[in-house]
């Protein structure tokens, strides 16, 4: 009896021990974002969601909307390992991340998330981008494509460029600097600043892609919104701590990798739906929608375009970074992204 007693103990510890060593081995990574869930981090909520379901548990991913960081911060917040896994946007700050602006430069003729996606992740496949990010400790893992941003705003419509002169804009990167090339003063408020800079009269008009719109309230106050003005828009990378990166396991940076794509496919599905919507909702809020001639659309290309691209080779040159490079990867990569 006491031999038995003695087995059935042995088991139970040993199974306890099994328990206690799975439980220690766990992964938890911490993930900054900001806002609340909408379309802009719905691929980082399907990331958690794969990576669990193919460690059974074992590798988790803790969102967190804006209780780890500040969106401006986020990428500090990488390169000291405050947490392991974070969203930016490169606009929030170009000096830190220089090489990745390639993709927010004005008119660059992306046209669909699709297209967003192939150029983003070829640029941050690049050595040098790499290289470039890697300073602040930090690993590029997948794109937020969005579409080409557009303007809402109160009162008159700014329907022309003439009007545009001396408008107070909420945007960021090369997007504010098209602006800025046609008489406008771009602010780089945050996104989460925008509703109130709008009620504030901080700004006259604030430029995001549809679902910061909705998300961040800006649309609530809209009464009019540009259809087909399309400036550009902003690259807002996902990226990892190398550290925490390098220290997963071959199983969990295996089911980490592997889930890009389906998070990316998950991420556009869901946008799309909600660009067949947004007709519906412009007429729901009572949102007017301006079009701009041919003829303003092509002076502003004319006059942002190519002055800011030149302008932004050359500084990149200047630090011994390729820029003509970056940017001759962007189109070569839309060309082969069209012939697909």
């Amino acid at each position: 009896m006491k031999k038995m007693m003695t087995g059935t103990t042995g088991v139970i510890a040993a199974a306890l021990s099994v328990a206690f060593v799975a439980e220690a081995a766990a992964t938890e990574w911490n993930v900054s974002v900001w806002g609340k869930r909408r379309a802009f981090t719905e691929h980082v909520e399907k990331l958690a969601e794969l990576v669990s379901e193919k460690t059974d548990g074992g590798f988790t991913l803790n969102i967190s909307y804006g209780g780890l960081s500040k969106n401006k911060e986020n990428l500090d917040g990488i390169s000291i390992g405050a947490f392991e896994m974070a969203q930016f946007c490169a606009g929030y700050h170009r000096d830190k991340n220089p090489t990745i602006t390639v993709l927010e430069l004005p008119f660059m003729g992306v046209n669909t998330l699709e297209e967003e996606v192939a150029v983003s992740h070829a640029v941050y496949g690049h050595p040098a981008v790499q290289a470039d990010l890697a300073r602040w400790n930090a690993k590029l893992l997948m794109t937020s494509p969005m579409p080409q941003y557009n303007i809402v705003g109160t009162g008159e419509p700014r329907d022309t460029l003439a009007k545009m002169d001396g408008m107070r804009v909420r945007a960021t990167g090369g997007v504010g600097k098209a602006f800025a090339a046609v008489g406008a003063v771009p602010t780089s408020v945050t996104a989460t600043e925008a509703y109130n800079a709008m009620e504030s009269g901080v700004v006259d008009t604030v430029a995001f892609a549809q679902h910061a719109h909705l998300a961040f309230g800006t649309i609530n106050r809209a009464e009019w919104w540009t259809s087909n003005l399309n400036p550009g828009t902003v690259n807002c990378p996902v990226v990892v701590n190398i550290d925490a990166y390098e220290a997963l396991s071959d199983d969990e940076r295996e089911a980490l990798d592997s889930s890009v794509d389906g998070a990316i496919d998950h991420y556009l599905a869901n946008y799309g739906a909600l660009l067949e919507k947004w007709d519906g909702i412009l007429a729901e809020k009572g949102v007017a929608k301006v079009t701009f001639s041919d003829a303003d659309l092509a002076e502003f290309r004319k006059v942002s375009a190519d002055p800011i691209r030149e302008q932004w080779i050359a500084d990149m040159a200047a630090q011994g970074l390729p820029g003509q490079e970056l940017y001759d990867l962007v189109m070569t990569t839309l060309a082969a992204q069209r012939g697909n």
